[in-house]
């Protein structure tokens, strides 16, 4: 399997996955990852259904925005992508979600606080709220990529968020959690004062899950 065919089926199982797991509704969101070793990225179409994409419908795209493979027109958040991959080398791909606690959260423009241990695991930290911009314009892009500076989520005010991670499977993770996260703050400020996790107690859980969660092959 060339690594342009199975980007594109990432991207489609990720983005049947996202609809499953009830953080979009329809046709908007957006998806992409990296393309191995062939320095371009492989990202959702514009407005098509998830539910009904098939594996030629997701567009490849180089690092310029240029077509490299695909008939369909490519999302509208292509600057916004582009513009995370070119800054962010730790990033290998992009779940943006329009999931409703976390969006309820954007737009109130309230960041999640590090009061959840796997938020903190998985974002590295609190989650912020990038500002507004328009979808699908550059500002937007350098607005979400300073809100997300050593962070693997961001809320995008009146809009939604975005996970991101080395791949899709921990991308799609870090959307979850932050979804459980939002929830979870919202009931928390309505029954008390939520109480956040230290900075250096945040750091020592990033970086153990980061080196220790989970199994290891050997």
């Amino acid at each position: 399997m060339d690594s342009i065919k199975r980007a594109r089926q990432q991207v489609l199982e990720a983005g049947r996955d996202m609809l499953k797991k009830g953080l979009v509704a329809a046709t908007w969101g957006n998806i992409s990852c990296r393309v191995e070793g062939e320095g371009s990225i492989a990202i959702t179409p514009s407005g098509m259904e998830y539910d009904t994409l098939l594996e030629e419908d997701i567009v490849v795209l180089d690092m310029q925005g240029k077509v490299v493979s695909g008939e369909r027109r490519p999302s509208v958040e292509v600057p916004l992508h582009l513009h995370l991959y070119e800054n962010r080398e730790d990033i290998g791909a992009i779940v943006h979600t329009h999931s409703t606690y976390a969006t309820a959260l954007a737009c109130a423009h309230k960041h999640i606080a590090p009061i959840v241990e796997e938020l903190v695991q998985v974002a590295g930290g609190d989650v912020r709220v990038a500002r507004y911009a328009l979808p699908g314009s550059r500002l937007l892009a350098s607005n979400v990529l300073t809100a997300l500076r050593d962070r693997y989520a961001v809320l995008l005010a009146n809009h939604g968020m975005i996970g991101v991670a080395k791949n899709l499977k921990e991308a799609l993770k870090v959307c979850e959690i932050v979804e459980k996260g939002a929830k979870i703050a919202i009931l928390c400020n309505m029954i008390g004062q939520p109480v956040p996790i230290s900075f250096e107690d945040v750091q020592t859980m990033r970086k153990s899950y980061t080196t220790d969660y989970g199994q290891r092959e050997t």
